[in-house]
């Protein structure tokens, strides 16, 4: 249970890493900061998302488009994208085919990096808590 909270959670910031990474970087995606549950919102949606949508890509593209399957991340990042901007109470929104590409881009490196870096610094610090205990 707590192998899957840290996972969550690892999930969650990372997500939250990638949408500020790209609301920094790329005129024409923008996360709005006044309205912090919209953030909130915005970051759990796509993370959900995210979790749901790339093993389930993974599944059709296998069976129908197998030369795709390098692409199951940015496309699966692309749609989470775009289900979040719609939803009214996330508070995202991007302008534009170029912050669409280049954001999708942006946010689905991120995340992958984000994802790799951060497991090994909370996983040192719980074994590190259990050999102290």
């Amino acid at each position: 249970m707590i192998t899957f909270l840290i996972r969550a959670a690892i999930f969650l910031v990372s997500a939250f890493v990638g949408l500020v990474a790209a609301d920094l970087i790329l005129d024409g995606f923008y996360l709005h900061w006044d309205d912090w549950w919209g953030i909130l919102v915005a970051v759990v949606i796509f993370a959900v998302l995210q979790s749901v949508l790339a093993p389930w890509l993974l599944k059709v593209t296998r069976r129908h488009a197998n030369a795709l399957i390098g692409g199951i991340g940015i496309i699966s990042t692309f749609v989470a994208l775009l289900i979040a901007v719609v939803i009214p109470a996330a508070g995202i929104g991007i302008d534009g085919p170029v912050a669409w590409i280049i954001g999708t881009f942006i946010v689905w490196l991120v995340t992958a990096l984000a994802t790799w870096l951060l497991p090994p610094l909370f996983i040192k610090k719980k074994v590190d808590e259990r050999r102290s205990a």
